[in-house]
């Protein structure tokens, strides 16, 4: 015996409200042709499993079915009935009511709340409810229902499944409502959860029942009209959507894209009911489509109903045929004989034939226990005593096929496997609506894979072919970042664009990403490109000025050593140890040379090379000087009686100081390369948008020491040159010393500040300036007026006139 729970009576009703009036409660007063389908497809699977001859040989299925009219009292109360075998029950197969039987099983409800009271009274009684429709996740928590089974999805998959169809068209700011009940609360809330792990937002969320006052009613009408966003996702009953929808064509409010659930995306009593298409181009799940082979004709023929006797189908012919077996005054009679082939009507309609094909699987799992139980081979052992725990624990691990090839099990809550349609509502002709299959949904495939749309046209709110759009802000291009509104969810947000050298090369970034040292970012800020390198170069115009003046300055002191060398046997270049004049201008041709080392891309060489190269040729120059110096002051010492002090710096003692001075320097370049020396490095601080490549001086200390031992030669020499100022005009060397000495102490000496505060390759073309310019100082002051007189002047150039002996002067 299987017992079955419908509410053959219901309260949804449609009716216009003038708003004044409030909702009645539900009350058991009208007929639903939908539950009548239910039982007819109930027994429609009995018929056929006691017909078959493979399953349960020789043993045959009865039932007995209670009226629940949508109630949760009444559905409590027809479960213990049932259970108990001995309270009135609505129909039954056993014709006797003077036998109780207790029923093995119990089929129904379609209301989750309903289906939650059920099984926790039936729960300590191990008898299995199976339901066809009762979809709230809550119900799969087996600690509280332990014997509750159904053959649809849980919404657990469902919520999910709408979340990611929604994130899929890209709609973040949508508008939630549900019925205030286990359904909607329990549906809505892991919908909502699953949104915000994908990024969506609910600008709002409402709840109502249908016996709410209307003011509920009307403020969740206001809240839809002031809203901004343009999507609605519902987990609605038929009869709460019925009342919201009715009450938004009342204020005209349309152009929303609808979100359904099974619940009502393919109930064709819902689309004929909205009259005014507020619900035209909706999208949602819906159970995939079903066909089971002699259902339809076994439900459409409703003959033995009426020959039943039953008071309750005779009310449900009444309705049907609209008509009336006991007709008065000029009613229409009824016959017992009508034919449905002339009534349209929600009973006619199959398009809940997968609900129905539900039911039929709860039937067959039931059958396929006791088939277990009861050992049937080619007959069953009737002898067997049977326990509903026996079947609970069977029904846990039934597997088997359909005839229609349809794979049914659950699993360990109790839950078949989780596949839907995506169906859209599209408008056809005369005003009826077309549900469309546009995708599917598996959620035991890979989560990448679960969600698949066909390439078929869809059909949006107002018959629009456009994917409508419903974001709080609109999408933040490359280049910018999301900056969230305060006091507002995290899909609304500001595109604030990406600071200097940070890019974002997605859309919506929430975070810029810094280029790496050497790029970066391009003006959009979607790209990081490869910086500029800066040094300076031969190839730019303060580059090759600088190698000009360095080839010029060169070149100079060339010609002047050929001048001097031409005519190194005249008296004004004799005159002061013509060998360290030689030397001092071969000096002077490597500080003009050495310039050229700073100039150019820098490498480990060039960078040891620069620094080292320049110390000791200056070096090498100044002591030359300083060794002239010291000649022409001892020469006029000497002069003096009782004075022998020439032996002292003759030629050889010229050469050593010359020696010795330079290889102090070179000391001081050793210890700097052995120890820290100079090397090319990429400078990102100075310039954001370029790579300087300069020479890191390694150890500053051994750069200043370089410096300060030439800066120290340089007074020197400048002391002792203006000590010597005083000698005969006609042998005027200290005082060209002495002037060559001053220019090259005031270059060196405002070239630090100079150099210190110059950025990047500025101040390589400082440090350049400076050599060039001590050198053409030194070139220009001690041997230009010496060329005059050899080539402009060449009377002068006597020894007479050079001794001081002559009235000339040079």
């Amino acid at each position: 015996m299987l017992g079955g729970i419908f509410s053959f009576h219901t309260s949804w009703m449609i009716r216009k409200y003038n708003y004044t009036e409030r909702p009645r409660p539900p009350q058991c007063t009208s007929l639903s042709f939908r539950h009548f389908q239910f039982a007819q497809a109930m027994l429609f699977a009995i018929a056929e499993i006691n017909n078959s001859s493979d399953l349960l040989p020789g043993v045959s299925l009865g039932y007995k079915m209670y009226d629940s009219c949508g109630s949760i009292i009444r559905a409590v109360r027809g479960a213990f009935a049932l259970a108990n075998g001995n309270e009135e029950i609505c129909l039954s197969s056993v014709k006797s009511r003077s036998r109780a039987a207790q029923v093995q099983a119990i089929l129904g409800e379609t209301s989750s709340s309903l289906c939650i009271g059920m099984a926790t009274v039936l729960g300590p009684f191990h008898l299995p409810l199976i339901s066809h429709f009762a979809t709230c996740a809550c119900l799969s928590d087996k600690v509280k229902y332990p014997s509750f089974f159904r053959t649809i999805p849980s919404d657990f998959y469902q919520s999910r499944a709408l979340a990611q169809l929604v994130k899929h068209f890209g709609w973040t700011w949508v508008g939630a409502i549900r019925t205030n009940d286990d359904y909607g609360n329990n549906g809505m809330a892991t919908f909502t959860e699953t949104a915000r792990q994908l990024g969506i937002c609910l600008e709002y969320s409402v709840s109502f029942f249908r016996t709410d006052q209307w003011e509920k009613i009307q403020i969740i009408i206001n809240k839809i009209k002031h809203s901004t966003s343009k999507v609605i996702v519902t987990f609605l009953a038929p009869t709460e959507l019925m009342l919201l929808v009715n009450a938004l064509s009342v204020h005209n409010v349309t152009g929303y894209q609808w979100v359904g659930t099974e619940a009502w995306i393919f109930d064709s009593k819902t689309a004929d009911l909205d009259k005014h298409h507020i619900l035209d181009g909706a999208i949602g799940l819906s159970i995939p489509e079903a066909h089971v082979s002699g259902m339809e004709e076994f439900m459409m023929d409703v003959r033995p109903l009426n020959t039943s006797g039953n008071q309750l189908f005779t009310q449900f012919w009444e309705a049907l045929f609209d008509c009336e077996f006991n007709a008065e005054n000029s009613h229409k009679q009824c016959t017992g004989k009508e034919d449905l082939s002339d009534v349209h009507n929600s009973f006619t309609d199959m398009s809940l034939m997968p609900i129905f094909n539900n039911v039929y699987k709860g039937v067959y799992a039931v059958a396929h226990a006791l088939h277990k139980i009861l050992k049937c081979n080619k007959s069953c052992q009737t002898d067997v005593a049977l326990d509903p725990y026996m079947i609970l624990q069977h029904l846990k691990n039934i597997s088997f096929q359909t005839k229609e090839g349809e794979e049914v099990y659950f699993n360990e809550k109790g839950d078949p496997a989780a596949k839907y349609e995506i169906i859209n509502w599209q408008p056809a002709a005369q005003g009826t609506v077309d549900f469309v299959t546009v995708g599917f949904y598996d959620a035991s495939l890979p989560a990448d894979r679960q969600l698949k749309l066909q390439n078929g046209p869809l059909i949006w709110a107002q018959n629009s072919k456009q994917v409508p759009t419903s974001v709080c802000s609109k999408t933040c291009s490359p280049g910018t970042r999301k900056v969230l509104q305060k006091g507002k969810p995290v899909c609304c947000y500001d595109c604030v664009h990406c600071a200097e050298g940070e890019i974002s090369n997605t859309t919506d970034s929430i975070t810029c990403v810094q280029c790496p040292p050497d790029f970066w970012s391009n003006v959009q800020r979607d790209t990081c490109v490869k910086k500029e390198t800066e040094f300076l170069s031969y190839k730019e115009i303060m580059g090759a000025l600088l190698t000009a003046a360095s080839l010029c300055g060169a070149c100079m002191t060339c010609v002047v050593a050929w001048i001097f060398f031409k005519y190194r046997k005249t008296p004004i270049v004799r005159a002061n140890n013509s060998e360290l004049s030689f030397l001092l201008l071969f000096s002077l041709t490597l500080c003009f040379l050495c310039s050229l080392t700073f100039i150019g891309r820098p490498s480990e060489w060039s960078c040891m090379l620069r620094h080292t190269a320049f110390g000791i040729t200056f070096v090498l120059c100044i002591s030359c000087i300083l060794g002239k110096t010291i000649v022409v002051l001892m020469a006029f010492r000497a002069t003096l009686p009782g004075r022998n002090v020439m032996k002292w710096f003759g030629p050889r003692q010229q050469r050593l100081s010359v020696i010795g001075f330079t290889l102090i320097q070179v000391l001081i370049c050793v210890i700097w390369l052995s120890l820290s020396p100079p090397f090319p490095f990429k400078n990102f601080k100075d310039f954001k948008a370029k790579v300087l490549i300069e020479c890191a001086l390694g150890s500053s200390f051994g750069f200043w020491a370089v410096l300060g031992y030439i800066g120290l030669l340089a007074l020197l020499c400048f002391v002792l040159a203006f000590l010597a100022r005083k000698l005969p005009d006609n042998f005027n060397e200290a005082k060209l010393i002495t002037f060559s000495m001053l220019i090259f102490c005031a270059v060196w000496i405002t070239f630090i500040p100079a150099y210190v505060s110059s950025p990047g390759k500025f101040s390589v073309a400082v440090e350049i300036f400076a050599i060039l310019a001590s050198s053409f100082g030194l070139l220009f002051c001690i041997f230009v007026p010496k060329c005059y007189i050899i080539l402009l002047k060449p009377e002068k150039n006597t020894k007479k006139i050079i001794m001081g002996k002559g009235n000339s002067k040079m």
